[in-house]
């Protein structure tokens, strides 16, 4: 019995020891990329009224020079996570956010139009590049009116700046949204 046992863990120290079972079910609780043709969400990263890409008051965001997405007027303060990811850019100035999803897509989030002058003032960062976040987690809080008393917009983009890899943008929300509704949708 002691030789069998002996001769057992010699074979698969050496051999070692396959764990893959074709017969078991994929495990479904890990998240996957998604593919060419599956549908990707991006949530409302605030509330607000929306508006569509052409309508943002600034001519890079409105041509779409960045890439497609939206511009949104906000009734609150808090920029939340528009999807699980990480955070791949925070700028110095604290007005903008990047994030990349779980599946793939790079959104950027850029509060007020020129508010880059207001270099940080009006803006708190919750978050750090690199930190991963979920759905609704804070990012960035901003006194809209600091940035109104420094005669800017507050207006905020939200932009897919991958779009060529990620796919087609459609902008889903209506008039108006609250924090985590669908925003945007990406085929």
């Amino acid at each position: 019995m002691i030789f069998a046992l002996l001769a057992s863990f010699i074979v698969t120290y050496f051999f070692g020891y396959d764990t893959k079972n074709d017969n078991l079910p994929e495990d479904t609780t890990a998240e996957k990329p998604a593919r060419k043709g599956e549908k990707k969400t991006v949530y409302a990263p605030l509330s607000s009224k929306v508006l569509p890409l052409d309508q943002i008051p600034d001519p890079v965001f409105a041509q779409g020079v960045m890439g497609p997405g939206c511009g949104i007027e906000p009734s609150s303060e808090t920029v939340c996570a528009p999807f699980a990811g990480t955070v791949s850019m925070v700028a110095a100035t604290k007005h903008a956010v990047g994030l990349t999803s779980e599946d793939g897509m790079e959104v950027l989030i850029h509060i007020g139009l020129d508010t880059v002058n207001m270099n940080g003032q009006g803006f708190e960062t919750h978050v750090t590049a690199g930190q991963k976040v979920n759905l609704g987690d804070k990012l960035i809080t901003f006194s809209a009116a600091e940035i109104e008393k420094a005669g800017y917009s507050r207006t905020v983009a939200v932009i897919l700046t991958n779009a060529d890899e990620a796919g087609q943008v459609s902008l889903k929300a209506e008039e108006t949204v609250q924090t985590s509704d669908v925003l945007l949708s990406v085929d």
